[in-house]
Order: C-alpha cells, then structure tokens, then sequence
C-alpha cells in the first residue's frame, strides 16, 4: 500500500519522527481553519499518489488566510497524472537552511536492508543517482544486527552532512528504520529531510510503502483507513470485491493463474513472446467454480482483452477439480474471447479428459505453459 504524504507524515509521527505540524482536510473552509491552527505561513499540498505535484501547481505557499482560500480553491478538483485531488495537506511552513535525502528499502540481492542518504536532497534521488553517484552514501544492514547508533553516526559522516545536522540526523535515521522494521514497510523515503535555520532536522515530506500482507500485524492502526485510500480503476475494485488478487496492465492478454510466482511468470512468458498481459490476476490456491467465474468476470469487464490465457498448476486442488471449476464457470459466464488453457501438476491428465468435449475453436488446451502463451497471443492478435 502505498501512502500519500499526509499518511506518511502520520505514520512517522508514531515512531518520534519530526514532522511539521499540520492538518489533512477535505475543503476549503476546513484548509483556512487548518492554517489557523497551525499558524501562517503554511504550505497547501495536494494529496495524490503520483510525483510532480509542485510543477502541476499542487503546492502552494500560503502568507495569509485570503492566500490559503484560493490555493485551496484552486488545487482542490486538480487533476494531476489522472489523479483528481480530494485531500489537502496544510502545514507550518519550514524555513530550510539545507535539504537532505534518505530512505530504506530491502535489497533482495544482497538479503540486507538498504539505506540510501545524501546531501543532494530536493531532487529526485535517480537524477543524483546518474549525475554524482559518489553523492549517495549507502548502507547495508543486517535484520538480524539492525541499524546501531555507531554505524548510523559513520553513515551521516560518509554521507558528509553538514556536521551541525548530525546529531538530529542520526536520531533520525535510527527512528525512520524502526519505523521501517517494526512497520513492516517495504519503503520509506525522506525527501527532502531538512536542517532548518534553527538548526533542527526534521522531515519535510514522507513516502512510505507498506506491506499489505502485514496487515494482521496491526491491528486497530488505521491500515484499513489506509487501504480505503488506495488509488485502483474499475477493474481492480470489482476483482477487490471478489476477493481476488489483480493488478491491471496495459496489454490484451487477459491472465488467470493460480499462485503468485505463476501469476508473474505467466505475465512474463506472454511479454516473452511478443504479446503483452492485460493483468496479474491469482485467484489463490482454489479453482472453484464460484472463484473462476468471478476472474473471467473481471477479465473480460476489460475492453483491451482479445483473449483468455488461464495458467493452473494442480498441486492440493486437483486437476479434474479445476476443470470443473473451469467448465462450470464457463457456463456461467457469457465468454466471446477466446480460451487458451494450460492445465498441469496434480491428476492434470484427468483434468484435461474433463475438458476435452468442451473443446472449440474459442476453447483449446495447450501442453506446455510456452505453447499456450503463443497461443494466447496469436489469438489476441488475429
């Protein structure tokens, strides 16, 4: 899940990270009274789960409550990147002396956790990334050993900070990766983190990714407010309301497939052969009936799907199982795409004899996932 600024200002705000102090609010009325309380000059922020909200005019600075009336008429219904904004952030404005970045992440590679701080903060940290790479300080950590004040201290310095920021920014660090571990997020990132004119260190903006799957960890922490939130079209919501686990791509080869790592595998090899998926879609390690019919539903409520590419592999749900999940969700639901089935793993054989009479040329079952996404992508490309 990913949080908008003012979630994620939120969330650090549980772990003793600084923010600046402000209110989220949903007219602008609630924006004059919000500037108020929190004392001008204040800065009006669209929130928006995309990038670019300064040069689209999402953000504005504020001197007076006339000010903060119109910033908040005008970026209140913006459309920025296709995102309509419903949500403002109004907060105290920071008088910046310098401005930092730094985040956590994993590195999967390396089976550590990544830090990433620099001095050259403002920016998009790909473009220090490219132009001064020797401006990035970067850190690896054991989950096991954790993040210590020593090693957090000899990053700052590496990082070479201004020396009268070290103090509140290794405080910092350390707490931005607690609340990285202990809140189960795959990200999060401070940019930029500033050193004000006072001296102080504090974050002036939070990106922060969480791990849906935590979710149980957390109860009665506001996630499911969180995933309320979430930015998702048409498709998505009604897979949501089926209980499904979909992504929508751009592509027209509709995918079902049971498991994750099949369902990206499938997305790959239709990719790998010259066509492109219109979705990640794993209904799970079921194949029932009611659970294939809700897919298909979601797969062909997508105009872009020229054809069905329905990727199983039997392992505790067993093949004929499956095809008479398949047969009888095809019954159900009015399919005018063309099929393309790999069945495979657990009684696949006595599966596919299941299948076998309802074979057409708008149903077909291919031995090997390769041929049927060939297949798929013949058909959708016809």
């Amino acid at each position: 899940m990913d949080l908008m600024e003012y979630q994620g200002k939120q969330y650090f705000a549980r772990y003793g990270i600084p923010v600046s102090a402000g209110q989220a609010v949903t007219t602008v009325d609630d924006a004059v009274a919000a500037a108020e309380e929190v004392g001008y000059p204040v800065v009006v922020k669209a929130q928006v789960h995309v990038g670019g909200r300064g040069k689209a005019g999402g953000v504005k600075l504020a001197a007076d409550a006339a000010e903060c009336r119109q910033h908040a008429t005008d970026i209140l219904g913006l459309d920025i990147g296709g995102h309509i904004v419903k949500i403002l952030w109004v907060e105290r404005a920071s008088d910046i002396a310098e401005e930092y970045y730094a985040s956590f992440t994993l590195d999967r590679s390396a089976k550590k956790h990544l830090g990433m701080l620099s001095a050259e903060g403002g920016v998009e940290i790909e473009s220090v990334a490219e132009s001064n790479p020797d401006a990035i300080a970067k850190i690896w950590i054991d989950p096991v050993d954790g993040l210590t004040p020593d090693a957090a201290r000899d990053w700052v310095r590496a990082a070479t900070l201004n020396p009268a920021a070290t103090d509140g920014a290794v405080d910092i660090l350390l707490q931005l990766y607690k609340c990285y571990v202990n809140g189960d997020a795959d990200l999060v990132e401070v940019n930029p983190l500033i050193l004000t004119t006072e001296g102080k260190v504090h974050a002036l903006d939070a990106k922060v990714s969480l791990d849906a799957n935590a979710a149980y960890r957390h109860p009665n922490e506001g996630w499911d407010e969180i995933e309320a939130t979430q930015p998702r079209d048409e498709r998505e919501e009604s897979a949501k309301e089926k209980g499904l686990q979909y992504v929508g791509l751009q592509g027209s080869v509709g995918v079902i497939a049971n498991g994750a790592g099949l369902a990206m595998s499938t997305v790959d090899i239709v990719n790998q052969v010259g066509g492109g998926a219109a979705n990640f879609l794993d209904i799970g390690g079921g194949a029932s009936a009611d659970v294939m019919a809700g897919a298909m539903e979601v797969i062909t409520g997508d105009p872009e799907v020229r054809s069905i590419f329905i990727n199983i592999f039997g392992g505790i749900t067993k093949g004929e199982e499956v095809a008479n999940g398949i047969v009888a969700a095809l019954e159900r639901v009015q399919i005018d795409l063309p099929v393309v089935i790999r069945l495979d793993g657990t009684n696949a054989e006595e599966g596919r004899a299941i299948l076998e009479p309802h074979l057409s040329d708008k149903l077909q079952i291919q031995p090997t996932m390769l041929e049927a996404a060939r297949s798929a992508v013949a058909l959708a490309t016809a």
